[in-house]
């Protein structure tokens, strides 16, 4: 982990050495395929039937696939794969860790605020798959009978992004759709604010 960490880092900051002067990794102007690589912060809770919950701090980094879906108008169609962290703290030594495999389907639209800098919202659903993650106290599994959710989340995601010599900075929201929750009693959804820096190329 820690060396695929490094790695990702060395791309980040060798980027900007090798970049183009220009709106981004993609142009505004022209139909275009893209792609890229994404780190970031997720500060995330829990909501619903669930006591106590409180923002817990996680990482997330992916890769992205884009591709402009319109002749006419600057609107891209972007999609990826993410490991990111979730989950909640509770009092005291109480934690919940919800590590998941995500796949946003995001439609962006490009808006030109200089000649080097464009600016893209963005919304769109985020599929997800848990993973891994522990419940404490007891150290169990977050994803087994006794730790009480649900492996499969879907989320709505909603943010903007700015680019800038083909580095990218975003921030959003992620609202959980999905009841998380394993009992029958009670539901529990996911819900994320996040920020991501990378590059696109």
């Amino acid at each position: 982990m820690k060396k695929l960490l490094v790695a990702i880092v060395a791309v980040l900051f060798a980027a900007p050495s090798f970049a183009q002067f220009n709106s981004g990794g993609f142009s505004l102007n022209e139909s275009t395929v893209y792609y890229g690589v994404r780190l970031g912060l997720n500060v995330s809770t829990l909501t619903g039937d669930i006591e106590d919950a409180k923002a817990k701090a996680g990482f997330n980094f992916g890769g992205v696939l884009g591709l402009r879906v319109s002749e006419s108008t600057p609107i891209f169609l972007e999609s990826g794969l993410y490991y990111t962290e979730r989950g909640a703290n509770g009092e005291g030594d109480a934690k919940i860790g919800l590590t998941y495999l995500e796949i946003p389907i995001l439609i962006k639209y490009g808006i030109a605020a200089t000649d080097e800098i464009a600016i893209l919202p963005y919304i769109g659903p985020a599929f997800s798959f848990g993973i891994a993650g522990k419940t404490k106290p007891g150290n169990i599994s977050s994803f087994s009978s006794e730790g009480g959710f649900n492996r499969p989340d879907v989320g709505i995601k909603i943010g903007c992004g700015a680019e800038y010599n083909k580095l990218y900075l975003e921030t959003g929201y992620q609202f959980g759709m999905a009841n998380i929750s394993d009992s029958e009693e009670g539901t529990v959804h996911n819900g994320a604010f996040f920020v991501n820096f990378g590059v696109n190329f």
